[in-house]
């Protein structure tokens, strides 16, 4: 599908779910106020269970359905999934391309994904996610001659105006969430085949916590929290 609609945010979530727990409050805050919000989810997430009686192929299944629902509650109405393997991300030219094909055809204002500059333990999907969505960004997608085959496709060049990085370290950028966050927890719960010890309660305990300790120093009780680059050449 080739759109010829600017979108405002377009969100790149390594797994099913990672983009609930990272920023499903600015996500819902987002459709509040009228925006538009596209969702790309770059694996299957089939990897992501102990159990010994499920299947890769059943848990995919299931994280399809579980994400398409908690998207529904977001107002997010349009999700791509790319189908990469769960655990088996590369920097490569496939992944590359991929990402920047979502960018092209959506046009977004913004792009956020997950900070792939933590420190020592982090998913290594999360990781090469977040750095091939920051080189997607820029220059790829802004760089008309990078994908050939983009062109073929009738997908132009497009400037992207900021990026918001989640699960950061060097946070700089606050969203209030006070308004979105009962959205947030009814998305979360959406992912029942990775909530694992959270029981309903208790993961909504441990969210607010979180919440709070973000917006601490902000003159709103709950936050999200980002590493925002903007984007001016």
């Amino acid at each position: 599908m080739m759109t010829s609609q600017v979108t405002d945010l377009l969100v790149v979530s390594p797994h099913p779910d990672d983009a609930e727990f990272g920023m499903a409050g600015t996500v819902a805050k987002y459709y509040m106020e009228g925006k538009t919000v596209v969702y790309v989810i770059v694996t299957g997430g089939e990897k992501g269970s102990e159990d010994k009686q499920m299947t890769p192929e059943k848990l995919k299944s299931a994280r399809r359905l579980e994400q398409l629902a908690a998207a529904k509650i977001l107002g997010v109405k349009t999700v791509e999934f790319l189908g990469f393997i769960d655990g088996s991300l590369e920097d490569n030219y496939e992944l590359r391309l991929a990402i920047t094909r979502q960018i092209r055809r959506y046009k977004p204002l913004a792009v956020a994904t997950t900070d792939p500059y933590r420190r020592y333990l982090l998913h290594r999907d999360h990781r090469i996610t977040g750095l091939v969505v920051a080189e997607a960004v820029y220059p790829f997608a802004r760089n008309r001659p990078a994908f050939p085959e983009l062109i073929e496709e009738d997908l132009e060049s497009h400037m992207v105006k900021e990026m918001l990085f989640w699960g950061s370290e060097d946070p700089n950028y606050y969203v209030d969430i006070t308004d979105s966050f009962n959205r947030k927890i009814d998305a979360l719960k959406c992912h029942s085949s990775q909530l694992g010890s959270h029981n309903e309660k208790n993961l909504e305990l441990w969210l607010r916590q979180r919440a709070q300790e973000m917006a601490s120093g902000q003159n709103y009780p709950l936050a999200e929290a980002f590493h925002r680059v903007i984007i001016d050449h």
